[in-house]
């Protein structure tokens, strides 16, 4: 069964409680920390991945498409290899499929934070501009879903 038409709106998280903004720390392939809150201000894509799952593999086309639409505008796509392989492999993956979103390390397999639990890969949380997680999904996503969702 593909999951790609699965939409957001029958997973949103917190209904109208306003949850507190939620924050992690992580290394990305130059080993730099970037953190969640960086980007606040916009609507982020956090994406937990690997390179061994095929529903991951199919899904980066679109997280590029709409990573490179929005990311000098409104919202950008974060990466969370969700795996333990040697960074050069990582790295040439990233090329190799042309990720032009920024890729952060997992090695460890644990979530970055306890409240972005991994039911399985691939998962992805929207996160507010405001921090807050507002939507989850286990299984592939696309650009139009996400993009019916941020424009809610």
């Amino acid at each position: 069964m593909k999951f790609r038409h699965w939409f957001f709106a029958a997973l949103l998280l917190g209904g109208a409680v306003q949850a507190d903004p939620v924050d992690f720390s992580l290394p990305d392939l130059e080993g730099k920390a970037r953190t969640l809150s960086e980007f606040r201000g916009k609507w982020v894509v956090v994406n937990y991945w690997a390179t061994w799952c095929p529903p991951c593999l199919e899904e980066i086309p679109d997280l590029v498409a709409f990573h490179d639409r929005h990311r000098d505008k409104d919202a950008v796509v974060l990466g969370i290899n969700f795996e333990d392989i040697p960074q050069d492999q990582l790295r040439a993956f990233v090329d190799e499929y042309f990720i032009s979103y920024p890729v952060l390390r997992n090695g460890d397999m644990a979530p970055p934070s306890e409240r972005l639990d991994v039911g399985g890969l691939p998962t992805t949380y929207i996160i507010s501009p405001e921090g807050v997680p507002v939507a989850r999904q286990v299984g592939t996503v696309t650009a139009e879903a996400l993009e019916k969702f941020i424009e809610k």
